[in-house]
């Protein structure tokens, strides 16, 4: 009989890549994940893993196991969510993966919610930018992730179900002296540009965006973190292209609607043909049932300006 234990060790090498950080992530000794993939190897009496150098990698029969155990183990999850529930109570837990800004603007709030809805629901918030995420929920990391369905970069293809919750402007932002109004990007050819970090969502559409307008960025700066990047704009040492969502209005700083405008689609996503939990569906529904951003309110309402205001 397969050891459910054991197989989550093997997905695990098939998502993480190496034995030591599985053995990391299992806070386990490489030695002792060695040894119980050794074991499955023996319960299957089949070769799962082969030895590259110093490395070991896993064997078509390992390959396709490691993936089916995915589906097991989240079989085995929802099986023990049921036995545990009573009529109908959600429970378990459910890792949600969300993009930095949605983090508290959506993720927290949702989860507030639940906490006090469905005390033995357990909600594991992770941030995953969408070049993150979307691989962290096909490889079983997390049951759902709040992200974008624009970035090209990382197709959501048939095997994800998608949920729709809202629409975020793309929107440049400049220092607080900066001119007002709609911006035409080739007008901002010859200044520092802020980045994302490479290959990132907001990072390759601004490349995108930039070279479109006949230009390449100058780029002075790149930052993970949205609030160093407004930092950064905010005492004039470079413009940014930024989802509204993230401007937090503590920031001196201007935001102005592009001229031909650019709108990402947040969405939530699952894997498709995973069995059903409650505890999932109702974390989809708590998403679902946001009440109005308030950043993306305060952003229409002061016509893509931030409030004059400083940092507390």
């Amino acid at each position: 009989m397969l050891n459910p234990w054991r197989l989550r060790l093997l997905s695990r090498l098939d998502s993480l890549g190496t034995i030591r950080a599985v053995a990391q992530d299992a806070n386990l000794s490489a030695s002792s994940v060695s040894q119980q993939l050794a074991v499955l190897e023996a319960e299957t009496r089949t070769q799962l893993l082969e030895r590259t150098g110093r490395r070991v990698r896993l064997t078509p029969a390992g390959l396709m196991l490691a993936r089916r155990a995915r589906a097991i183990l989240d079989h085995l999850d929802t099986v023990e969510a049921e036995l545990r529930s009573l009529g109908e109570e959600p429970v378990g837990l459910v890792r949600l993966g969300a993009f930095q800004s949605a983090i508290h603007t959506m993720a927290v709030p949702a989860v507030t919610r639940l906490a006090s809805t469905y005390p033995h629901l357990d909600v594991e918030l992770l941030e995953l930018e969408p070049h993150e995420s979307i691989p962290a929920l096909r490889g079983g990391d997390a049951e759902v992730i709040i992200t974008t369905t624009d970035f090209v970069e990382q197709p959501l293809g048939p095997d994800l179900d998608i949920v729709p919750l809202a629409t975020d402007p793309i929107v440049l932002v400049s220092s607080g002296d900066a001119p007002r109004g709609p911006a035409v990007l080739s007008a901002y050819a010859d200044e520092p540009w802020a980045l994302d970090a490479p290959q990132s969502y907001m990072a390759n559409l601004t490349l995108r965006l930039c070279r479109e307008s006949g230009f390449e960025p100058r780029v002075v700066c790149r930052f993970s973190n949205y609030l160093m990047t407004l930092q950064h704009v905010e005492a004039g040492l470079s413009i940014a292209l930024l989802p509204g969502l993230a401007v937090d209005r503590r920031y001196r700083v201007v935001t102005r609607e592009l001229a031909t405008p650019v709108n990402r689609t947040i969405a939530a996503v699952v894997r498709r043909g995973s069995p059903t939990r409650a505890a999932v569906n109702v974390v989809l529904d708590a998403l679902r049932q946001q009440p109005d951003l308030p950043a993306l309110a305060e952003w229409a309402d002061n016509g893509g300006n931030q409030p004059e205001s400083t940092l507390d």
